[in-house]
């Protein structure tokens, strides 16, 4: 039995989940184009038994196995935008936080030397 890493016994469950949508929903491409295992297989260049395992939901299948497949099915463009900068929400709110952050300290500084300034002035 192959090693599993532990990354894939980490995996949330609902992206393993996801994953195995993903794998379903390729096998249903792949049967509405009315295509066999071993002929898709072959025209993604892998064996019939990782396609079986990327159909099943294998998170061990790699991504360029899964990229492939996408491609056959005329999806691949949307590769480009799973990790788009302009897309990370966390990353989005971890910017609006350190901006208000910034406001604050930029507000609280300059509060602080109007006090100073009137003070010298008195």
């Amino acid at each position: 039995m192959p090693k599993i890493s532990r990354a894939l016994l980490q995996l949330p469950p609902a992206t393993a989940a996801a994953i195995e949508k993903l794998g379903a929903d390729l096998a249903v491409a792949r049967l509405r184009r009315k295509e066999s295992l071993k002929t898709w297989a072959q025209r993604m260049g892998v064996s019939v038994p990782t396609l079986q395992r990327l159909e099943a939901g294998d998170p061990a299948v790699g991504v360029g196995i899964v990229a492939t497949a996408l491609w056959l099915i005329k999806r691949d463009s949307e590769l480009a935008n799973l990790a788009a900068p302009g897309h990370d929400q966390g990353a989005l709110e971890m910017d609006v936080r350190e901006a208000v952050e910034l406001g604050r300290t930029r507000a609280q500084a300059s509060a602080e030397a109007r006090i100073r300034a009137n003070w010298t002035k008195g």
